[in-house]
């Protein structure tokens, strides 16, 4: 069993032109013996976004705090705390910040692909 604060995980930066203002730490993944997702936790800071993207594997997110959005094939949907959001595979994503504070999420991936 793991049991830890998510903020004691060390972080990952992102920013560059595709991405913008991101952190993310695998809080579950191959390391600790799950043999069939990653769990990761990203935040993302005022005005920041993660790179528009698409992928073989579907993600399932959790957003614990902060307001966004999340760009799916030609829309953007409203997100906020609470918020849950299944993409599935294939899907072009993005998932911006749209507010004062930072937006912090859960997503899982499967095992098998690059955890962060």
């Amino acid at each position: 069993m793991k049991i830890q604060h998510y903020s004691n995980i060390p972080a990952r930066h992102f920013d560059s032109g595709a991405v913008k203002g991101v952190s993310g730490r695998v809080a579950i993944g191959k390391d600790d013996g799950a043999p069939n997702f990653c769990m990761r936790i990203f935040e993302i800071a005022s005005g920041g976004f993660t790179p528009r993207h698409s992928h073989d594997w579907e993600h399932e997110i959790f957003f614990h705090s902060g307001t966004g959005e999340v760009f799916s094939n030609g829309d953007c949907f409203p997100v906020k705390a609470g918020y849950t959001v299944f993409i599935p595979g294939n899907e072009e994503h993005q998932i911006r910040n749209k507010g004062n504070e930072t937006l912090v999420f859960a997503c899982l991936i499967p095992a098998g692909v690059t955890e962060l």
